[in-house]
């Protein structure tokens, strides 16, 4: 049971953080809930990526922290305390610089919780800052000024830029050198079974948050890294994934696998429509996200997603195969299902290459290896969704896992009938 996960001799993380932030007092209260807590914002923007930084120190990563790596976590938001009161004296001054430029789009928090720690960082704290108006004004027109319209043009011209090119490449490179490694394939995982055994039907919202509390997940990356693994799942063509490129260009005919693409690449799918567009980040956001994004688990930034990954690798085996494998779960058996009555799939698959000189081998390949063409578009689905900052309730899970194989086996189905038209039907 996902229970299971925590050791007895553990404190809850968020417990400890509240704690610990409880101590800095009133100098963050800008950064506060009524409660004196710290706000979600302040946990997601500031704490974890900034002063925690779980994917360095995975002793801080969980929902619970174990009793030995308590002190630390309190120390590391204790030492922080400096930064973190200058960060909201400059919040409370952008803020009103904001309200002097007349600025009413965005959410305040979103767009300048991060630039304010980095001007505590530079400045110190405003109040002892020589024309800190002045720099709360310029920092609130440099966020307006990249906020343009997000298209492909500024995207490229953006990673493009000399300057702003090496400290990309210096943001990746430090990104992939502080991921954990851990290299071992995980242990076997019963919450993740009972929750597919029941999606379908009717999903299990309180076990669904335990599997995020418990960042089962990203426990369920751990084996990715090991030779071969990612890429028997379809998401990287190398023995092992790799820091990906910047980039430059990007073709949607042409994008390699998920793994293998560049930054570049990676955002460049999400520019194919307007709606998509206007969700999404501003330009400099999109891409520094990729950048941390590219070297997490999954090589997805929330948890809910790659939980969703892990239940897509397990309702997807037996795919592919004709055998009558015994389904290890409900949604398992009814992705199977849903697989072995497609008539084109069992003409495909028992079809000697000989009388199919018409039919490519990338066709046969696709249907032979269906599993990783699944979960390469559960992949693409779940990365959208986390550029547009959709979230993944329980009750969405089921509609994703059957909706990706639906569309699998559409173009499949199409892409077989164009092949035999042109061929006359020979094949």
């Amino acid at each position: 049971m996902v229970q299971s996960v925590a050791a007895s001799a553990a404190v809850p993380r968020g417990m400890l953080i509240a704690d610990a932030w409880a101590q800095l007092g009133d100098a963050v209260a800008p950064l506060s809930n009524a409660s004196g807590r710290p706000l979600a914002r302040t946990v997601k923007l500031i704490l974890d990526p900034l002063v925690l930084r779980p994917t360095q120190n995975p002793r801080f990563a969980g929902g619970v922290v174990g009793v030995e790596h308590v002190d630390a976590l309190r120390a590391a938001i204790r030492d922080a305390g400096p930064a973190l009161a200058a960060t909201a004296a400059w919040f409370q001054l952008v803020k009103k610089a904001r309200r002097r430029a007349g600025v009413t789009e965005g959410h305040p928090q979103d767009l300048y919780f991060q630039r304010c720690f980095e001007l505590a960082h530079l400045h110190g704290d405003p109040r002892s800052a020589a024309g800190a108006a002045g720099v709360a004004a310029e920092a609130v027109a440099e966020v307006h000024a990249e906020r343009g319209e997000v298209t492909v043009d500024r995207l490229r011209g953006f990673v493009t830029d000399p300057t702003r090119a090496i400290e990309l490449a210096g943001l990746l490179r430090t990104a992939w050198e502080d991921r954990a490694g851990e290299t071992q394939a995980p242990a076997p995982q019963a919450g993740l079974t009972e929750f597919l055994d029941g999606c379908a039907i009717k999903p299990d919202e309180h076990l669904w948050k335990s599997l995020g509390r418990y960042r089962v997940g990203t426990a369920e990356a751990a084996g990715l890294d090991r030779p071969g693994v990612a890429r028997e799942f379809g998401l990287t063509g190398r023995e092992r994934p790799v820091p990906p490129e910047i980039g430059d260009r990007a073709s949607k005919r042409q994008l390699p696998r998920p793994f293998d693409r560049s930054i570049m690449e990676r955002l460049f799918a999400a520019f194919t429509a307007v709606f998509q567009r206007e969700s999404m980040a501003d330009i400099p956001s999109l891409v520094v996200g990729e950048i941390h994004r590219s070297a997490a688990a999954w090589q997805l930034a929330d948890e809910p997603g790659r939980v969703t990954m892990a239940l897509g690798r397990d309702a997807s085996a037996g795919l592919g195969e004709l055998a009558d494998n015994v389904p290890a779960s409900d949604a398992n058996a009814r992705l199977l299902r849903r697989w072995q009555r497609e008539s084109y799939v069992h003409r495909v698959l028992r079809l000697p290459d000989a009388e199919a000189p018409g039919v490519p081998e990338e066709l046969r390949e696709d249907v032979r290896h269906v599993r990783g063409a699944y979960l390469r578009r559960l992949w693409a689905r779940l990365h959208g969704r986390e550029l547009r900052g959709e979230a993944t309730p329980a009750d969405a899970v089921w509609d994703l896992l059957d909706g990706v194989l639906r569309s699998v086996v559409m173009d499949q189905r199409d892409r077989l009938r164009r092949v035999l038209e042109r061929h006359g039907g020979r094949a």
